[in-house]
Parts: C-alpha cells; structure tokens; sequence
C-alpha cells in the first residue's frame, strides 16, 4: 500500500486486470547432426540459405542433415535451430597471424584445412585488409587495426561477421605481416592456409556424440579450454552473436525453449545406433521437457518386411513415419532416398502457420519429394495404421500429388491417439506455464485465484475461438477451477495453489463415412 504522509496530488498507476496470456509459437524446430563445417553450438537458422551459409552444403554418405534441413525449408518451415556434431577428439584448423593474432576455423574438422586467409594493404592508410578463402565463397573484411578498444579491431570485426573463422589474440596485438607478394600477380598477395593433424578425430561420431557434450564446446568459437583458461581477452571478444550456450547436441537444444518440435534424420543409422538408440535419447528429452514432439523415420524397410513395421518405442511424445522419399540431389545431378523427418517437420511448420496446431498435420503435399522409396497401397496402411505407423501415400493419378496420410502419435493410450492433441495440449501447458509465473509467491487468497482462473479462462476462450476446442460455447469447450474446490486449508499452509483445468479438443476426421441408400419416389424418408 502506498504511503501519503505529506499533503498534496498523487497520482498511481493502476493494474487493468487479469494478466494476459500469449500463446507460444509451435513451429519452430530443433535438427542435430553432422554437417560440413560450422559451430557446434546450437545456431539460429532463418531459411535453406542460412544454412548454407553456416553449415555449408551436402555431405553425401555422412549425414542427411542437410537434407532434412532444406525440406524442412521447403515445406514451410519458417524458423528452426541447428546443432553440428563432430567427434569428441575432433581438432580445429588454426594459424598464428604475426606474433600474437590466432585464426581459427569456427568448427572443428579437416574442411577447416580448405581455408585460407590473406593480409594485405585496405583502401585506407595504415589500415589492413584480411582476406578469407574457402572452396567458392570469399570474406573480405577491409580497414582493420590492431588497436584494442575500437570497432575495427581485427578480432572484433571477424568475430561478429565471419561465417567461417574466429580470431583471437594470444599476445599483445600487433600490426599483422602481410603475405609475400603473388609474383605472377604483384598486386596480389599469397594465402596462407589454416593447418592441423587429423581435425576429424580418432573417434567415431558415436551415440554420446549426439546427446552433445556440456563441456567440449568450451565457448561458441570453439577455442580450447587451454586458451580459455589462460587468455582473459577471448571471452570477451571472441564469443559471437547469434549462438546459444555452450553444450553441443540434443543437450544444447535442450536449453532452447523455443523449439516444439525435434528431428534427428542420422537416427535411422542402425550401424552407430543399434536398437534404436538415438532414437530412444531424442524421445526421452521430449517426454522430459514435455515441450517438443519428436518426429521419427523408419528404417529404409524393403517391401518384404513392410508388415512388420511399428513404432519402436510407446510415446505420446512422437509419431513414426514411413517410407523413406526420393528426393533430387544438385550434388550428384540425380535422385537420393532420405528419411523424411526434416519434410515432415516442415509441414508441422507449414500446419501450424496456416491453420493452428489443433489441425491434424496430415493430407498435405510432401513439397520437394519426386518419389517414394515403396508405393504404400491402402491395403498396405489398413495393416500398418492401427499400429500408429503414418504413411506417405502416392495420389499423382488423382492429381493431387505425394501426400502425408497419417497423423497417428506412437502411444497405444487411446487418450493420446493424435499427433494434433498431443500437440495441443503441448501449447496450452506451455502457454499456461510461461503465462502465469507472475503468480509465484503473490498471497494464496481469492483474489489470486480469482486473477488466474480469469487469464486461463481468457487464454482458453481465445483457443476455442480458434477452432481448436469442442462445444458450441465457452462451458462445453473447457472449464477452469481455482478455489476451495481444489486446494485443502493443508494445500494452502504449505503454499500450493492447485488449479484445476479441462480441455475438450478437436479430433481428425480420420475416418470419413458417407452411409448412401436407395430411396423410392414415393418414400417420404
């Protein structure tokens, strides 16, 4: 209560009521896996050529990362995070400018040895120009000083702009020696090539690879911990913008609240993975968090064994998608089978956008694939359906192109049959959950639950509105409890304020039914 102990006008702002609650984004996704080059740290990716320009293209044989990543793009994905792994003892490609200036590629990995770094004269006096090489792409950062303190610093300009290097001072900054002249093009200088013995690593990319390391990514530069430890310059300068934390994997897009939906492509490898393993740590993080869906590839089954297809694992927290899809790879001028994870992610994307995350992510166009690895007949899906395994089904002859058929999660609860209620429910806690911290020690009293059954009932009209809820009105739809009904005087003197909600959402017509009969003339029914 404000105090008024001197006369005079006061004037106060006042709260207008229930505190309102803005429901979350449901699209944005989270890929992990092995790419060209790149951080490790989770990155913040905008479109295909966002990625491009960080990660670098294809890598053929070695992940599906990439291609996950542009279907996702292509089927209407909008935003999404990307997590590079890279064996535990992999190396980083460096060199030392001069006496005390490190150039470092910004991922570990041999691709970092195809980067080349030139310095010479910039357009203005005593100022220098550095020159980044790597396979087609050029980065020119002209007018650098080694002045500390100052916007055109080396390092600075570098750290903030580069997509393929990190730079760092070891030492007490200097002006840089310039490389040996080209002496077949005098006005030209000489690249100087990033080193380093086996970048790759001894290692495999293994399981644990994936789940990501809290420690291997000691900064989002990837400097080493040495360096870190000794070089109190580096976390000041050397950590760019844009990269989220410092863990690598499934662990670092765990730190990302963002994310609602989570696709590994790399998990259908049963050589690295057996028994489903990667598979089993993706879902564990989703049934932890209870934020994200994970969406799940089968193997690239052979038409034999078709029938024996179901779900690897009893979730509601992910759906299993079956077959694989060709799809056209510029790389080698032909078509390639991928799992489809990354499509499919895309038209969750896509769903979400135009229609809400209570509509079912299903009887939409497979954008960017040309074929199926198997053609899935209805007579094949009325056998794999009831075991929840969602098809892609071929309806060209119809003019209506390669579509999803199938929103099915891989839970055997009936409760939580459908991708789009699981998901629903997804939205409404995590709405609800972020929507209402403001509650957290207020006074356990009727006006408190006065104000949170308001916002809930206000946030739960709007997703009726929608369409995402049943009933015709407000009371068939949901109903919202917060009083003496739902908390014991024990509940309050042990400060728990218990809220009791329910929700009756929308189901797919999976199963539409016309019942046509024969009627006379004369039939007056």
């Amino acid at each position: 209560m404000a105090e008024y102990l001197a006369p005079g006008v006061y004037v106060e702002e006042i709260p207008s009521g229930a505190i309102p609650i803005v429901g979350g984004s449901t699209s944005t996704a989270g890929f992990v896996g092995p790419a060209e080059r790149g951080p490790e740290c989770p990155e913040f990716i905008a479109s295909w050529l966002d990625y491009k320009r960080i990660y670098g293209g294809y890598i053929p044989d070695q992940s599906y990362l990439a291609y996950a990543v542009e279907g996702f793009f292509i089927n209407g994905g909008q935003r999404c995070f990307v997590s590079r792994v890279v064996a535990k003892d992999a190396k980083r490609a460096q060199l030392v400018l001069g006496d005390s200036l490190t150039i470092g590629a910004i991922g570990r990995g041999e691709t970092g040895k195809d980067i080349s770094i030139s310095v010479s004269s910039a357009s203005q006096p005593n100022l220098q120009k550095i020159t980044v090489y790597y396979k087609e792409e050029v980065e020119v950062f002209d007018d650098l000083t080694h002045e500390q303190g100052v916007n055109n610093n080396v390092a600075t300009v570098i750290n903030n702009s580069s997509n393929l290097i990190r730079a760092w001072w070891s030492g007490e900054p200097a002006k840089l020696p310039q490389n040996n002249p080209d002496p077949d093009n005098p006005g030209e200088f000489q690249a100087t090539t990033l080193d380093g013995e086996e970048l790759d690593g001894t290692m495999a990319v293994d399981l644990q690879a994936f789940v990501g390391y809290e420690t291997a990514v000691p900064l989002a530069m990837n400097v080493d911990t040495q360096t870190v430890a000794t070089n109190a310059t580096v976390t000041q300068t050397a950590v760019p913008n844009g990269l989220f934390g410092r863990s690598s994997g499934l662990k670092g897009l765990a730190l990302i609240d963002e994310i609602s939906v989570l696709a590994v492509p790399d998990e259908v490898d049963s050589s690295r993975f057996p028994d489903r393993g990667l598979t089993q740590k993706v879902i564990e993080q989703c049934e932890a968090l209870k934020d994200r869906f994970a969406i799940v590839s089968s193997d690239q089954t052979d038409v034999d064994n078709v029938n024996k297809l179901q779900p690897p694992i009893d979730t509601s927290y992910a759906g299993f998608y079956f077959p694989w899809i060709k799809i056209f790879d510029s790389s080698i001028n032909s078509t390639r089978l991928v799992p489809s994870s990354g499509h499919i992610a895309g038209i969750f994307a896509r769903t979400d956008i135009e229609r809400g995350v209570h509509k079912a992510p299903a009887n939409e166009v497979v954008h960017g694939a040309v074929d199926l690895q198997i053609p899935i007949t209805k007579t094949m899906q009325d056998v794999l359906n009831p075991k929840h395994v969602n098809c892609m089904r071929d309806f060209r002859a119809d003019g209506r192109g390669l579509r999803l058929w199938g929103a099915r999660t891989m839970s055997s609860d009936p409760e939580w049959k459908y991708v789009n209620v699981r998901r629903l429910f997804m939205f409404i806690e995590e709405s609800i959950d972020e929507g209402t911290q403001w509650v957290v020690f207020e006074p356990n009293s009727e006006t408190t639950w006065a104000k949170v059954s308001q916002a809930i009932a206000n946030f739960l009209t709007t997703v009726w509105r929608s369409g995402a809820l049943m009933g015709m009105t407000v009371d068939e739809a949901f109903f919202v409890r917060c009083d003496r009904t739902t908390m014991t005087q024990n509940d309050i003197d042990n400060g728990r304020l218990i809220c009791v909600i329910g929700v009756a959402p929308v189901r797919p017509a999976e199963f539409v039914i016309f019942r046509i009969g024969q009627k006379t003339a004369d039939a007056s029914t």
